[in-house]
């Protein structure tokens, strides 16, 4: 399977909710799901940290990094330490660096660019609050589906 939103949509067009926003696909893995896991933090990625060295199967990592391009919220150690971990992938309103160690991995993420800044690690940050991206709601629990058209988010899992 190449695409996955689109026949997504096509069956489930009321149940899931398009977070608009110009992604950039990095990593190996161009499709991927799975059970979310919110972060919110901003040019501080000790929380991100934290949670990609924890068992990830079936989970995909959504951080809302505020936007902000100056610091990276990944580089290839921690995205090394999701594959290790089974992760599904990891959804960066923000910034990432290492962008071609993370594209040899087998793992999936979504960034709004690339910076090779690191961030300063403060132990800031919340794990499982709810977050807006784009004015859609995104929460802990719900799922996530993501492909090269996009990323999308609902309360149930689908199936095609």
């Amino acid at each position: 399977m190449l695409d996955l939103l689109p026949d997504l949509f096509d069956k489930y067009p009321q149940d899931l909710n398009l977070i608009q926003i110009p992604w950039k696909t990095y990593g190996q893995k161009t499709i991927f799901s799975g059970e979310v896991v919110t972060v919110k933090c901003f040019e501080d990625n000790s929380r991100v940290k934290e949670l990609l060295a924890q068992p990830g199967k079936g989970k995909v990592l959504v951080v809302d990094g505020g936007g902000s391009l100056r610091r990276a919220l990944l580089g290839d150690i921690i995205a090394q330490s999701a594959v290790d971990n089974h992760w599904e992938g990891i959804v960066i309103y923000g910034a990432i660096r290492d962008v071609a160690a993370i594209n040899t991995m087998d793992i999936g993420v979504k960034a709004l660019a690339p910076n090779p800044i690191k961030t300063n690690r403060k132990g800031l940050g919340t794990v499982d609050e709810p977050i807006e991206l784009n004015n859609v709601l995104v929460h802990s629990g719900m799922m996530i589906y993501v492909d090269l058209n996009g990323v999308a988010v609902c309360d149930k899992k689908l199936t095609l």
